[in-house]
Parts: structure tokens; sequence; C-alpha cells
């Protein structure tokens, strides 16, 4: 199975802390959690799974196009996420849910992305999270670039804790294998850009094992390019906070780029329009479930005192949040012809005018407004 002695990890799949002079430094840093800090850890894998569950039975409703699930992945997205700065910015590839939420953003704008009505979803500025880039390994070069910004306008590498700035992407395993991934890092180095790289290594590009992209770890990837690299346990919400924490805090100082692969697995399909038992045994599936992130911390939880009543209060809470979301899509309506020509340039440019005017004239032939 894909862990190896250079994964690092905090806790155990039966819920227990590790105890180990590698992981000394970071163990640090989550004792000095709070227990209402990882109390939101729990909360947000438990109600964005809830809220990815519910997204992919509306996809099969017909309500739409298509879903992305994240399922399994939480303790990545949501260990990681709240490791960022308000600051930073976060450049996502099309799965990070729990990311999106945690910044603020109200999960009924993927819903309105992945059901056609919207051509964005969000304004990046409001939440500093890029749009969902469905082209893989593109945001890697989008994020680079950004951070190679930060750099020249000095907002990075100052020691000023709180305006110090960074980005961080988020991209899949098979993504790896694409030319803008070698590209975005060899700038990145280059130019020593406040970045931190955070691969999702979920096991499968689409159909395609990891095994089969890569005769090695995939965090060597960054060692290749002469970037610092960490392979963490992915589906450890307390090693990939105090890893991605410990390694934006160095991007941020101006300490150059940063690599983590978090070693974790997709329980459900690529898409929905994806069928996993095409390709993967159930024995591979049973393995990763007893890793499943959401029941390793809760053991954790219980072991530290807490209580039922919170556990059930957060099992409520993603219940109310899947009963919104489907009453909120069921009264999503289409977009009207401007959507699609109004956002194309920032000023008036004369061919999307004409274009728009033919559709306009097009629609009406069939008989009343669209």
């Amino acid at each position: 199975m894909p862990y190896t002695e250079a994964t690092l990890q905090l806790l155990s799949i039966d819920g227990t802390l590790v105890e180990s002079d590698r992981t000394a430094e970071y163990r640090a840093i989550v004792d000095k959690l709070g227990d209402d800090q990882l109390r939101e850890f729990y909360r947000h894998m438990v109600t964005t799974r809830r809220f990815d569950i519910e997204s992919g039975n509306l996809q099969r409703q017909g309500q739409l196009a298509l879903w992305i699930p994240s399922l399994g992945q939480e303790a990545a997205q949501v260990g990681s996420a709240f490791a960022s700065r308000p600051q930073d910015m976060i450049f996502p590839s099309y799965r990070e849910h729990a990311v999106a939420r945690i910044r603020g953003i109200d999960p009924i704008h993927i819903i309105e992305l992945l059901r056609g009505v919207t051509n964005g979803g969000w304004n990046p500025n409001d939440f500093n999270v890029r749009l969902y880039t469905l082209v893989l390994g593109s945001q890697t070069l989008h994020a680079a670039g950004y951070a190679m910004g930060i750099g020249f306008d000095g907002k990075s590498g100052t020691g000023k804790v709180d305006k110090d700035e960074a980005t961080m992407v988020y991209f899949g395993d098979g993504a790896t294998s694409e030319g803008d991934v070698s590209e975005a890092l060899v700038f990145a180095q280059s130019y020593q850009a406040p970045i931190v790289f955070f691969l999702q290594n979920n096991q499968y590009a689409i159909s395609v094992p990891v095994v089969r992209q890569s005769r090695s770890p995939l965090y060597k990837r960054g060692e290749g390019f002469g970037i610092e690299s960490y392979q963490i346990d992915g589906n450890d919400v307390l090693i990939s906070y105090a890893v991605t924490r410990t390694a934006l805090d160095a991007a941020r100082a101006g300490e150059g780029p940063r690599f983590i692969e978090a070693q974790t697995y997709r329980l459900g399909a690529h898409t929905t329009s994806d069928d996993p038992t095409k390709y993967r045994e159930q024995s591979e599936e049973d393995y990763w479930k007893e890793r499943d992130p959401i029941a390793r911390f809760e053991k954790f939880l219980r072991t530290k005192g807490e209580s039922d009543t919170f556990f059930a209060e957060v099992k409520q809470e993603g219940e109310d949040l899947a009963s919104d979301i489907r009453t909120r899509t069921l009264t999503l309506t289409a977009p009207t012809i401007d959507v699609m020509f109004d956002h194309v340039f920032t000023d008036d440019h004369p061919v999307t005018a004409a274009q728009k005017k033919w559709l306009v004239e097009y629609e009406k032939s069939f008989g009343g407004e669209r």
C-alpha cells in the first residue's frame, strides 16, 4: 500500500497520537490547538461530506450536469485550508469543496457551477479563492505566476506575519503527469516564489492507478526540482494542518516554494460519469475505509472526552445543510443570454455585441423571449 517510511503521520488509524522524533515539531503545533479548533476540523469534515453526498444524489436525479466528489479526502482539505491565512490566495482544482466552505464560499455557488447556470460561481477577490479549474494542471501555472507577482511586489519575506502573502494550489496525482505542473515547478523554484503545491494523491487519475503513472513517490517530483517536499498521511487532519502551516509560513517568509503530497483516497467515483467498480477491487476500498479520515478523528475526539451530544449536533448540521442545498438547487433558474456575452471582455466589444444581437433575434424567431 502507498504509505512509505517517508510518510508523516500524527494520528494513527485507531485515533491515537503517534509519538515520533520525525514529527515532534508538528506535534508541538497541534498541541497548541484548542478544543474549539479541533471541533471545527471535525464539523467541516462531516458537513462537507454530507453536502458532497447530497450533491451526488442531485446529479443522479437530473439536477446537475456533473458532480465531482471529494469523498474520503476531507482531512487533507480541512487541515490544509485551516493552515492558510486570509491573505493567502488559494487556487483549487475542481473538488476542493471543504476548502471553499472554510473560506466562506456558500456551497450553492459550487452547485450553480456544476448545474451550468453560472460561468464561474463566485468573485475570487471576495474570498481569495480562485475559480474551479476543470483543465488538469493549468491552475498550477496560474498559482505560480500569481506567487511570482507577490514576490515582485515585495509582499512576502518582510517579516510581517499578518501581512506577508503566499499562494497554495491544489491538484491531483493525475495532474502531475501534465506538462503544466512541471513548468509551474520550474518557475516557482527559479523565482523562489511564495507558493505551496498541495498534491492530493487519491491514488487514481480517473481509471489509471498512480503506480502506473509514476515509479517513485510523487513527493519526489518536488524534490527533483529542488523544492523542499513532504509526504503526509492525507487522512490525518492533524498532520495536514501542521505540515501545511509550516510550509506556508516558510513560503511567506521568503524561503521559497514547498511541495506536499497528501496520501489519501477517493472513496467515491472520479466524477458522476465514472464507474470505479470497473477498475479497482473491493479489497482495496475496504483497506482505505479502515483509514477513513472522519472515523479516525472521531475516535481521537472521543478519547479526549467529546460527548455524544456534540457528534449528534454535527450530524444534524450536516442534514440541515443537505436539506438547504436541495431546496435552493430546485429553485435555481436558467441564466439569461446576457451572461454568455457581457463578461467576455472588460469593455464593450463589437464582435461579441454583434453575436449577442444575432442570438437574441434567433431566439425570438421561435416565438417569445428566452
